[in-house]
C-alpha cells in the first residue's frame, strides 16, 4: 500500500486526536542525566515490590488454573466488593459490587464513557485547564468540548449553569481532588453546587479521583458522587496507590449503566487481567491498605514541601504557584512576556524537564503556564535543578523586563 492510499484508509477520527506531548517528552526523560519534572509518575520506592511478589506467589499455588483463565467482564467479584467496601470505609457510601467494573486504568472507563455517551459534535464541558488523557479521549470520539474556568476552590459555578441554560451537554469531566495539572481541590461548597446545578439537567459528571486517597492532611471531603449518585459517573485507580504497572482501575455509577459499559467492555478486552486482579486483591487482603498510603501521603508531603520551598527561595516573585494539600503536582504561571515552551528549551541546556502548560486546554491556551511533578524527583536533584531553574527564569524575566521598558 502507498502512503497516498494507506493515509485515505485511515478513519477521520485519527485526525481529530492530539499526540500526547507528555508521552513524547517522556522518551527525553529516560536518559539518566535528565532531572524530570515531566511525568505523572509515582515515587518507585514505595512500591510494595516484596509485598506483591509474596502475593503473586501464593496466587500461583493457590489459584493458578483459576487465576489464568478467562474471566468475567465485570472483573474480579471480591476485588469489586473491597472496593466498593472501601467506599463505605471512607465515605459511609452504600455501593453494591455490582456497581463497580473493574477497567485497565482509569482511563479505559474513559474510553468506555466516551463509547457509552458520545456522538460526533455532542458537547462535553471539561475544566480549564484538564487533564489532557482526557482531552485525547473526547478528541477521539469527536466531540465539542467547551471550557469552564477552573477556581482557586473549584469550577466556576456560574459558567456552569450558563452553558447549561444554552446547551444541551452530554458529560461534564472534572477531577475535583488535587486536579492535574493544577494540583487544585473544590471546596464542599463547591462540589453541593456542581451536584444541584446537573440535577435540573440531563448532563452526567464524570468525577476522575485518582489522587482523592493522597491528602496531605486529615481533612477528607466528600465525593460529588455522594450528592448526585444517579448522575455521576465515579472513577478510581489503583496506579497512585500501589503500583501503575497493574493496570487496574475501577469505574462506579448505576447498575444500568455499569451494564451497558461491561457490554463495551466485552467488545474492547473482553475483561482486565485476571491474574493481575488476583494478586491485588491478595494484596489487599494481607496488609493495611490505609498503612502503605499514609506512607506515600508522609512522602509526597515532604517532596511538595521541597518543591515550594525552592520555588520560594529561588523562583522570582513574579511567578505564581498553587500550593497543593494532596496529589503529586505544583502548576506555575510566568510572568507576562514569558512562554513557557521557550522555558522549556532554557531548561532542557541545563538536562532539566517540565511540562509547557498550553498542553491542558481545549482551546486558547495560556502559554505562560506549566505542570511540575513532585512526586517522581529525589529532594537533593530537585533542589539543584530547581535553583538551576530559578535562574533560568530571572534572567528571561529580566530581559523581558528590558525589552517593554
Amino acid at each position: 500500500m502507498n502512503p497516498t492510499t494507506q493515509q485515505n484508509a485511515f478513519a477521520s477520527r485519527v485526525d481529530q486526536v492530539p499526540q500526547s506531548f507528555i508521552r513524547e517528552i517522556l522518551k527525553v526523560a529516560s536518559d539518566p542525566r535528565i532531572t524530570s519534572f515531566a511525568g505523572g509518575l509515582p515515587n518507585p520506592a514505595l512500591f510494595p515490590v516484596a509485598e506483591l511478589a509474596e502475593c503473586a506467589a501464593h496466587v500461583f499455588n493457590e489459584y493458578g488454573p483459576k487465576a489464568l483463565q478467562y474471566a468475567e467482564s465485570e472483573g474480579l467479584y471480591s476485588l469489586r466488593l473491597s472496593i466498593a467496601n472501601r467506599y463505605k470505609q471512607l465515605y459511609n457510601l452504600d455501593i453494591l459490587a455490582e456497581q463497580v467494573l473493574i477497567t485497565n486504568g482509569s482511563q479505559q472507563a474513559l474510553d468506555l464513557i466516551c463509547k457509552l455517551f458520545l456522538n460526533p459534535g455532542d458537547k462535553v464541558l471539561v475544566e480549564r485547564p484538564a487533564y489532557l488523557g482526557a482531552l485525547q479521549c473526547f478528541a477521539m470520539f469527536e466531540a465539542e468540548l467547551r471550557e469552564i474556568t477552573l477556581e482557586e476552590d473549584g469550577i466556576n459555578t456560574d459558567e456552569l449553569a450558563g452553558v447549561l441554560r444554552t446547551d444541551h451537554v452530554k458529560l461534564l469531566y472534572g477531577v475535583p481532588n488535587f486536579q492535574n495539572p493544577t494540583g487544585i481541590s473544590y471546596s464542599d461548597q463547591k462540589r453541593q453546587k456542581v451536584a444541584e446545578i446537573l440535577k435540573a439537567y440531563q448532563t452526567v459528571f464524570v468525577e476522575d479521583d485518582p489522587y482523592g486517597e493522597l491528602s496531605f492532611n486529615e481533612e477528607k471531603r466528600m465525593p460529588v458522587y455522594s450528592y448526585l449518585p444517579g448522575q455521576t459517573i465515579l472513577l478510581g485507580s489503583f496506579s497512585k496507590i500501589i503500583a501503575p504497572g497493574l493496570r487496574l482501575g475501577w469505574m462506579i455509577a448505576s447498575p444500568e449503566i455499569i451494564k451497558k459499559a461491561t457490554i463495551l467492555k466485552q467488545a474492547s478486552d473482553l475483561h482486565s487481567g485476571n491474574l493481575t486482579q488476583f494478586i491485588l486483591n491478595e494484596f489487599l487482603n494481607r496488609y493495611n491498605l490505609d498503612t502503605h498510603i499514609s506512607c506515600i501521603r508522609a512522602t509526597y508531603k515532604r517532596q511538595r514541601d521541597t518543591m515550594l520551598e525552592c520555588l520560594h527561595h529561588h523562583f522570582p516573585f513574579a511567578v505564581s504557584y498553587t500550593r497543593p494539600q494532596g496529589g503529586m503536582f505544583c502548576w506555575l504561571r510566568l510572568p507576562e512576556g514569558l512562554s513557557a515552551r521557550v522555558f522549556l528549551d532554557l531548561a532542557l541546556k541545563e538536562q532539566i524537564l517540565f511540562v509547557p502548560g498550553d498542553a491542558f486546554y481545549a482551546h486558547n491556551p495560556d502559554k505562560q503556564t506549566l505542570r511540575l511533578n513532585f512526586s517522581n524527583v529525589e529532594e537533593p536533584k530537585m533542589v539543584i535543578a530547581l535553583e538551576k531553574l530559578g535562574k533560568v527564569i530571572a534572567a528571561q524575566h529580566v530581559d523581558s523586563i528590558n525589552v517593554t521598558t
